[in-house]
């Protein structure tokens, strides 16, 4: 399984958003600037992370863009499924997904469990954590 493009751009968009939490707010411009993605990249993706609740956008002079939550509220599942929509590793886990073998499968049963493993695994990183380094979270996780 490989995220997409638009799905990675998401959580390092979100990540840089992440850094300018507290009441500060940054422009989609200022996003692509700082995460060096593409300007319309961006653009596209702030639409669809708003639309989804994850950041807000707040016009005027003091406008911009910030999290809609606080960041440890927000995970890489969140930011996945706003881009990707749900995730389903197989056809025969998305609702509307239909399987030439579903009538033999012996495996069928087996795919939500996998499907909820992966996406539980995703919702326990939230944004805080990528915030961190990761020897810092390593180090972090042997202290406690």
């Amino acid at each position: 399984m490989r995220l997409s493009n638009l799905a990675d751009y998401a959580v390092i968009t979100m990540s840089a958003a992440a850094n300018h939490c507290g009441g500060e707010r940054i422009s989609a411009s200022e996003l692509a600037e700082e995460t060096g993605l593409p300007r319309p990249t961006v653009q596209k993706l702030v639409s669809k992370l708003t639309g989804a609740g994850l950041l807000r956008s707040l016009r005027g002079a003091h406008g911009g863009l910030q999290l809609a939550r606080p960041a440890a509220a927000i995970t890489v599942a969140d930011i996945v499924e706003a881009v990707e929509g749900p995730i389903a590793l197989t056809a025969c886990v998305d609702a509307r997904g239909e399987c030439d073998h579903e009538a033999h499968c012996t495996m069928k049963p087996h795919w939500p469990i996998i499907n909820d493993a992966l996406r539980g695994a995703l919702a326990e990183i939230t944004l805080t954590q990528l915030r961190t380094k990761p020897a810092q979270r390593a180090h972090e996780k042997e202290v406690a």
